[in-house]
């Protein structure tokens, strides 16, 4: 590895050795001698250091009198922080990080929907619209559609009445925007604007029973995305050349979430 200089250092540094960690490459328990390891990188023993006292605010490494520096066993990282999530999602286990976000999504956002729907303000009906509006001018920037996919379900979490559910986002929001990043920057996705705007008009119209069959619908085409890019990501064709495989054409309209085969039926 070419060794580290100029600016930025540090924060390079703690990406290096972050994602080796969350990668595997260096497995829980191992000791990192720190010395060999910042002549590795090319860097000094303060900046490796400052580095690992980062990593251990993000719950990856500790230090102990005669062990030295070593890595902490998962159940301690700190699965929220959004390197760490990064740092998931560009190795091997980003993934499974998304499918268990789906998992937690399809039991906390139905419920949330059909909640919102009984309890929205007006106000925070303006926040639903004004999220749905910076998502379909986002168009090709999927910066900008993270954030306003963001944006929108937190303002739904919000609008159940419920500080608890509302405080969900911070469970929710960094998984989700790192999975947003993901799928909105992948030519195969769904427009994400239909799907929303069907759990919009159902909280507006005061339906729970309409809002909780529109988010199940909105969840089952998030999972139909995420396959689609992990399916992508394997194929030997964009392993090979990197390049955009050909996808079969597919009907990104919107759909009725009451639609037989749709997959939008609660579960």
């Amino acid at each position: 590895m070419a060794s580290y200089t100029g600016r930025g250092v540090h924060g390079q540094v703690v990406h290096e050795l972050g994602a080796r960690i969350v990668g595997g490459r260096l497995p829980e328990g191992a000791t990192l001698e720190v010395r060999a390891v910042g002549d590795e990188l090319g860097v000094s023993i303060t900046v490796m250091r400052e580095s690992l006292k980062v990593l251990a605010g993000k719950g990856l490494v500790d230090a102990r009198q005669k062990r030295g520096t070593f890595v902490r066993p998962r159940g301690h990282w700190n699965l929220l922080d959004p390197d760490v999530i990064r740092w998931h999602t560009d190795g091997r286990s980003g993934e499974q990080l998304m499918r268990n976000l789906a998992d937690v999504r399809s039991i906390v956002e139905p419920a949330a929907a059909q909640r919102a729907a009984l309890h929205r303000t007006e106000a925070d009906l303006d926040a639903l619209e004004s999220a749905l509006a910076a998502m379909d001018d986002a168009h090709a920037d999927s910066a900008a559609a993270a954030e306003a996919d963001a944006s929108f379900h937190r303002a739904l979490l919000a609008a159940t009445g419920n500080e608890l559910l509302a405080r969900m986002d911070l469970l929710l929001e960094p998984v989700l925007r790192e999975r947003d990043r993901m799928v909105h920057s992948h030519a195969g996705a769904h427009d994400p604007v239909p799907s929303h705007r069907a759990v919009f008009d159902a909280v507006r119209d005061q339906d729970p029973a309409r809002a909780e069959l529109a988010m199940h619908g909105l969840l089952a085409m998030a999972v139909r995305d995420l396959d689609e890019v992990a399916g992508y990501a394997t194929r030997p064709d964009h392993r090979a050349t990197g390049r955009t495989a050909e996808r079969p054409a597919r009907d990104d309209g919107p759909r009725d979430p009451k639609a037989p085969g749709s997959g939008a039926e609660p579960r």
